[in-house]
């Protein structure tokens, strides 16, 4: 019994074994330092689109318009970087080195790729930049946010002054755009089990209309006979000189009402991201188109889409709160008042 005593009381005085301690983390830069940053990058943007405006103009030459251009890229692919959870260093790095190279050995390949890489990044960042709005006001400011990324991009694709086909660069574009968007939805949705059976439609229609739309808009143009085509293109040319500018059909009937409804439909679950993915419908040929163009018919031409885009937009989203939500006005302003799903702030990396 002594022996048993003595043993137990070995067992209990005995210390407890020490646990391995696992290497810390290292501390998050301050807020401070990360506001300072976004301040800074955000006056070099201004620098850059007041240097890309005057260029426009022929004040400055086409070095410092593709050198405003390549700032622009760089500044475009480290806030992508940095809002995706990416490494922003290496990727700021890396479009720094072929803007530098491709304005100082001027070789149409590497600037038809320069504008092919902005147009991209250019779509995706402004549908990453969104905050979810459970008001409409709330998703009209979220669109323009995706709407002034788009066009400040444009300006950069203007002032590489590339010699590229603009038909073939908006459907590169918007398919690479599309890739990517997808491609990072995919961590923000949990996946494709997480869509659902309305998710896995609305992946499965937006998907086909891009596929129609670009397939049909291909046939028309190569397979069409001249007076059809004829016939259209003078219609176009109606439209632009009766309204200042042509609307977008893909941003009006897609990538606008997309991007709204994703936006409002992510203040109340992240699936909206799947929607939100299809806002790159609009951002990336608008940009390309706007590029194309001279700024009061890119501006009448911008205006149309948008605010066609957003009636369209606005009918989805009260069709989708009639079919899935409570009924009545004051049910409505209740379910709004209380759909506030968190998401870091516009400057913190969301995934």
């Amino acid at each position: 019994m002594v022996t048993a005593d003595r043993r137990q009381g070995r067992r209990r005085a005995d210390p407890p074994p020490r646990r391995r301690r696992l290497p810390e983390s290292p501390p998050p830069p301050p807020r401070s330092a990360r506001t300072w940053t976004w301040t800074w990058g955000t006056l070099l943007v201004v620098a850059a689109l007041a240097v890309l405006l005057l260029g426009r103009t022929d004040v400055l030459p086409l070095v410092a318009q593709r050198g405003a251009a390549v700032v622009l890229t760089t500044l475009y692919g480290v806030a992508l970087a940095v809002r995706t959870g990416g490494r922003p260093v290496i990727s700021g790095a890396l479009c720094l080195v072929l803007g530098v190279a491709g304005v100082a050995l001027a070789e149409p390949i590497l600037l038809s790729g320069l504008v092919v890489l902005t147009g991209v990044v250019s779509a995706v960042l402004g549908v990453m930049l969104t905050l979810p709005a459970a008001t409409f006001p709330g998703v009209v400011r979220e669109v323009l946010v995706a709407v002034v990324v788009a066009a400040a991009g444009a300006l950069a694709i203007e002032g590489y002054a590339a010699e590229v086909s603009r038909e073939r660069l908006a459907y590169v574009v918007l398919a690479l755009s599309l890739a990517g968007a997808l491609l990072l939805v995919f961590r923000l949705g949990a996946g494709l089990h997480g869509l659902g059976r309305r998710g896995s439609v609305i992946l499965a229609a937006g998907l086909g209309a891009v596929t129609v739309t670009l397939a049909y808009t291909e046939a028309l143009r190569r397979w069409a006979s001249p007076g059809l085509l004829g016939a259209f293109e003078s219609f176009v040319a109606q439209v632009d000189a009766t309204l200042g500018g042509v609307p977008q059909p893909l941003a009006i009937l897609l990538g606008f009402p997309a991007l709204a409804w994703g936006v409002s439909m992510r203040a109340r679950r992240r699936q909206g991201w799947w929607v939100c993915a299809f806002g790159v419908a609009a951002t990336g040929p608008l940009a390309v188109a706007l590029a194309s163009v001279g700024l009061v018919t890119a501006g009448f031409s911008l205006l149309y889409s948008l605010l066609a885009g957003l009636v369209v937009g606005y009918g989805v989203i009260r069709l989708d709160q009639f079919l899935t939500g409570p009924r009545g006005r004051r049910a409505r302003q209740l379910e709004a008042a209380s759909a506030h799903r968190p998401e870091p702030r516009r400057t913190a990396p969301v995934l």
